[in-house]
């Protein structure tokens, strides 16, 4: 029996209060429950109580339990057969188990006319839990039943590889009976990442203060449950498509590829910070696929399945940074660089600042040297040149929105071949950057482009190097700011210009730079060469810009401002990241959905580098 030891005068750690961040658990996903504390002298905190780091004493001691379906048919049996059919007709799940695949065939006359009930019914009386599960559950067979792991043994956790659920269970026989219910040990610490082995069960957390001396627990146990988990959702793959006409004929598997001698890939995502990931921004999602337990896991799932060799995100906050996509990238052969936003006008917590991240494979290249451009310190420097001092201030509020751009110069690994001289280091200069986001401030995204671009001539000059420019530029195609990079300057007549009030773009003629960029998916809409993957493509163009229909795609926005230019004297495109469609999102196209865990979607190129075209 547990010994519970009474708290002299009343006064001990107590749990006030247990609930988790979303009630839909998904696998592969980590599930850690909002644990409420107060402290014996009367102090209210969240944080976690080990028996390593007790508090007077005490420590807290946690459980996931999974509860076992029934059959239908046997209550008093356990399920080890499912059928899928009820699920998709929204038949309650109970009625979906089964002991065993006897007991589903003789039941099935009478089984059969639930499913036809149902479907007369045309759906009706669904919950929201029964058509998600049916809509991401996995694929049935014709039979209609899925024989996963609906058993009542206790799991065994080690077979979960990249799943830490605590120590395994030692319990005895690892099974409670409560209320007429089975629940089935599968975790002891705080987190839980839910597996395969739970999709159609319901999970329970438990939490308890334990005394450090006696071991024993003080009070009752706190527990929360969950709905039933189900699978994780999967978006439509993506392919690299030929772009280049010796290659033109055919598509690349990106699980099956990695670049070949002399090219690399580079990859362009804002990730959506989860800072700005609020329902009330993307109210259409469901708030378990906004929770950012989930997108992390989706959105890593994702990048790590391109296998870029550079990988540049944007609106990566400072604590996922440093405790997630760093670590886990490190452990694909990834080194990391990082730069966030200054914080000048940023009022919130400091560990939610987002950044730019660039990751590049440590077997592909090497780190050479790393330039940050903070554009409220340009600001600072302009106003100090231009603006009188009695409208500083005013210059200042205007200008300093705390977006910054990160610059690296790396060293190919993979020699130079084709290349003048194949004794000379091939370096790369990447600029990955994050322009200002507000509609009306077209002078001061212009600014910021035009002050980015004047910094990677200067190192242009110094090196004489390849470049790419990638990011979120907030700016759409036919727009100044789109011009100046595309074009290398701007239509001195064009209606964004009128917008100067601190006459930071005069002259207009300086609005110009000698970097030979060119948009890379541009070249979808350049190329001459026939088939289907091409043709299919150009209708996902906007045939006036070149530019895709959109990479931003939200309830309010639909349209390009993320792009990957390049230096076209210098490099070549090989292939690209096949485009999506309104048809390849969900029905309600908006993003971020359950399949996509951003705003925005992905661009990728592969590259070659070329002789440089002298003029």
């Amino acid at each position: 029996m547990t010994q519970v030891k009474p708290a002299p005068g009343g006064r001990m750690l107590t749990v006030l209060r247990v609930h988790l961040p979303s009630e839909i658990p998904i696998v592969g996903c980590e599930i850690t429950p909002y644990v409420l504390l107060r402290r014996p002298d009367g102090g209210i905190f969240t944080d976690d109580v080990s028996e390593a780091s007790p508090v007077d004493g005490y420590f807290m001691r946690y459980k996931c339990d999974r509860r076992a379906a029934v059959c239908s048919v046997h209550p008093t049996e356990e399920a080890t057969l499912q059928c899928i059919g009820c699920l998709k007709s929204k038949i309650p799940v109970a009625k979906s188990y089964h002991c065993s695949a006897k007991c589903f065939c003789d039941a099935w006359q009478h089984h059969r006319v639930l499913h036809e009930r149902a479907i007369s019914a045309l759906n009706e009386n669904g919950t929201e839990e029964e058509e998600l599960f049916g809509r991401f559950g996995s694929g049935s067979s014709s039979s209609g039943i899925i024989s996963t792991a609906l058993s009542g043994s206790t799991p065994n956790l080690s077979q979960n590889s990249g799943f830490n659920n605590g120590p395994t269970p030692v319990y005895p026989t690892g099974t409670e009976k409560s209320s007429g219910e089975t629940w089935f040990e599968v975790g002891r610490s705080r987190t839980y990442t839910a597996t395969a082995d739970d999709i159609g069960h319901v999970l329970r957390f438990e939490c308890v203060v334990v005394d450090l001396e006696t071991r024993g627990t003080v009070g009752v146990p706190t527990s929360v449950m969950t709905s039933r988990v189900i699978p994780a959702p999967t978006p439509t793959p993506r392919r690299l498509i030929p772009v280049n006409t010796a290659d033109a004929m055919g598509h690349f598997d990106l699980d099956s590829r990695t670049s070949s001698f002399g090219t690399f890939t580079v990859l362009s995502y804002n990730i959506l910070a989860d800072t700005y990931a609020t329902s009330d921004t993307y109210s259409y999602c469901p708030t378990w696929a906004l929770s950012w337990a989930y997108r992390r896991q989706n959105l890593l799932r994702e990048i790590i399945g391109y296998h870029a060799d550079i990988i540049c995100l944007q609106e990566v906050q400072n604590n996922h940074f440093e405790e997630f996509f760093a670590p886990e990238l490190d452990k694909h052969g990834y080194q990391a660089l990082y730069k966030k936003r200054t914080t000048e006008v940023y009022a919130g917590t400091p560990q939610a600042i987002d950044g730019c991240a660039t990751f590049f494979r440590r077997d592909r290249f090497s780190h050479v040297k790393k330039y940050e451009v903070e554009f409220n310190k340009a600001a600072q420097s302009l106003t100090d040149a231009i603006i009188p001092a009695t409208q500083k201030k005013l210059a200042l509020t205007r200008l300093v929105k705390d977006n910054i751009a990160l610059i690296a110069v790396l060293e190919a690994k993979f020699g130079n071949h084709g290349t003048e001289n194949p004794s000379k280091r091939q370096l790369l200069c990447v600029a990955n950057t994050h322009i200002n986001i507000h509609h009306d401030l077209k002078d001061v995204k212009l600014w910021q482009i035009h002050t980015l671009l004047k910094g990677l001539e200067k190192i242009a000059v110094s090196a004489d190097i390849p470049m790419l420019v990638c990011g979120d530029f907030n700016s759409i195609p036919g727009s100044t700011s789109h011009g100046l990079l595309a074009m290398g300057k701007v239509d001195q007549l064009h209606p964004d210009l009128a917008v100067d009030p601190l006459g930071i773009l005069r002259p207009l003629s300086k609005l110009t730079h000698q970097l030979p960029l060119v948009s890379a998916y541009s070249s979808f809409a350049r190329m001459a060469s026939v088939g289907y993957d091409l043709d299919h493509q150009r209708r996902r163009m906007d045939p006036t810009t070149n530019e895709p229909l959109f990479t931003n795609c939200t309830r309010d926005f639909t349209g390009t401002i993320d792009y990957i230019f390049y230096t076209a004297d210098s490099l070549t495109v090989e292939s690209l990241l096949e485009l999506l469609d309104e048809d390849s999102l969900r029905k309600d196209t908006a993003l971020p959905s359950p399949e996509w865990s951003s705003d925005h979607i992905a661009l990728l190129a592969e590259f070659r580098c070329t002789p440089r075209v002298r003029r």
